[in-house]
């Protein structure tokens, strides 16, 4: 089969929420800073699979939809048109708007805003060799068949049953066939199917379906109680997957430390995941050539080496950690700019100057500074701006500096601490990251940041996860120790 078809997600958000409660459709409902219909826009918007996305809204509200679509900058939205009356309603007016060129179809509730991307991928993969694909998870509770006298009849066998989720993705000659019968089939009406799936299956029975795992994040918003859950749940980082790290082969990543070279990561301005070093420069680090006369670069593959030998992996006398190292030892050249480079965070035009020396990045990672711990009303003004300065105006700093040259993600690190000035500055760096992933998610470009606090090893090797994966707008604790 072709497997270079486009790929069209339809969000269907014909629904007016009478469950939820209250007098405004369920997706038009914000969870988490945004409305449900602007976080499911958005993982489709990111998705590097997903050509073009069509929204079928409740009748009434196409408007306030394309208000939503023009200030958030959802490119690939080619259509926003009026919702049916039932699901398959909605469905049957999708297939009409999506013209007669064969594609590849994701049908999916607006209403499940906590989408993986890593499920829409595998949707896609699929159905290069499948004509139906739906996603599914296996159900953790005993299903019950009960008799009309409301007795147990049968208990079914749990191993085998699946929780039906979105979305549920077709060849569109192969949904459009089916609910074309559907639709001429006068008995339909009187027995509808409850999804689309369910159409295939009474219609094209001879179509398999293929099943992809979904998730449990994966829930459909139809309860009030589902709305805090939601929101919980988007306050809850999803779990980092396990990449394969070679895939940063090739690759260019830039680390910006806001410490110099010589201190060590437990001093006040040393960067958490940096070895401490020697005067005469890092132990890890080779003399900077191809990145420029101030930065400097670890050659991929393999620690560097001086005249007097081999010099020991950057981090090692920190059990194994560096961020750097890792990166360079799964092939990544690596860029780390510090003080000793004449980059100061809280100074932009230092930023960027050292980041035009050394040119386009696939990567540019923030790695924290020093953190700050006890009452506010006990520290300084001194305290107080360096926090401001290191933390929260560093990330913006580089963020700015860095978006002419990115290809793929920026990664922001914020360093362990307590009380109120940290927990200030962790916060604007946890919004700055979500506001810029959905700013910077039409050109492909991923944001995220990460709580440390865990060992230099798990800190870097949680880092390069995040780089490789599909993540973005994601705030992820790496706080517990261990590889």
């Amino acid at each position: 089969m072709d497997s270079r078809l486009r790929s069209v997600g339809v969000l269907l958000a014909g629904g007016v929420g009478q469950r939820v409660g209250l007098g405004t459709p369920k997706q038009l409902i914000e969870v988490a800073d945004r409305t449900i219909i602007e976080h499911s826009l958005a993982v489709f918007e990111a998705a590097p699979e997903i050509d073009e996305i069509v929204v079928l809204m409740t009748p009434g509200y196409a408007d306030r939809v394309r208000e939503i679509v023009a200030r958030g900058g959802y490119r690939k939205v080619s259509k926003v048109v009026d919702g049916g009356s039932s699901r398959t309603e909605s469905t049957w007016r999708a297939l009409a708007a999506l013209g007669a060129d064969e594609c590849n179809v994701l049908l999916h509730d607006a209403v499940r805003p906590l989408l993986e991307p890593r499920i829409i991928t595998e949707c896609v993969r699929a159905l290069e060799t499948h004509e139906a694909v739906n996603v599914a998870i296996p159900s953790s509770d005993t299903v019950l068949v009960a008799t009309p006298e409301g007795a147990i009849g049968e208990v079914l066998d749990r191993s085998r049953l699946r929780r039906s989720q979105t979305p549920q993705c077709f060849r569109l000659s192969v949904i459009r066939r089916a609910y074309e019968l559907a639709m001429a089939d006068p008995g339909f009406g009187g027995l509808p199917a409850t999804d689309d799936c369910g159409v295939v299956l009474r219609y094209l029975p001879e179509v398999p379906i293929h099943l992809v795992p979904g998730s449990e994040r994966n829930i459909k918003v139809t309860h009030p109680a589902d709305l805090h859950i939601a929101d919980l749940l988007f306050r809850l980082p999803p779990p980092v997957p396990a990449g394969d790290r070679a895939a940063l082969s090739g690759q260019v990543i830039v680390i910006l430390a806001p410490g110099p070279r010589d201190l060590a990561p437990e001093t006040a301005s040393g960067p958490p995941d940096l070895a401490p070093e020697a005067a005469s420069g890092p132990p890890d680090l080779a003399p900077g050539t191809a990145s420029g006369p101030k930065a400097r670069d670890l050659v991929p593959g393999a620690p560097p080496s001086s005249p007097e030998g081999p010099r020991p992996k950057y981090g090692e006398a920190m059990g194994g950690g560096g961020l750097a190292a890792e990166a360079a030892a799964h092939g990544a050249t690596v860029h780390v700019l510090t003080r000793d480079d004449g980059m100061r965070v809280e100074d932009f035009d230092s930023v960027a100057k050292a980041l035009d020396d050394v040119g386009g990045a696939d990567h540019v990672v923030l790695v924290a500074g020093a953190g700050h711990s006890g009452d506010l009303s006990r520290a300084s003004g001194e305290t107080v701006a360096d926090a401001v300065a290191a933390g929260h105006l560093g990330a913006l700093n580089v963020a700015r500096a860095a978006r002419p040259h990115l290809r793929r993600s920026l990664l922001l690190h914020v360093p362990p601490g307590s009380g109120a000035l940290h927990e200030s500055g962790a916060a604007a760096v946890a919004g700055l990251t979500r506001a810029l992933a959905r700013e910077w998610a039409a050109d492909g470009i991923r944001v995220n940041c990460v709580n440390t606090g865990a060992s230099p090893l798990v800190v870097a090797q949680t880092s390069l996860d995040i780089l490789i994966s599909d993540l973005s707008g994601q705030v992820i604790d790496a706080r517990v120790d261990g590889a």
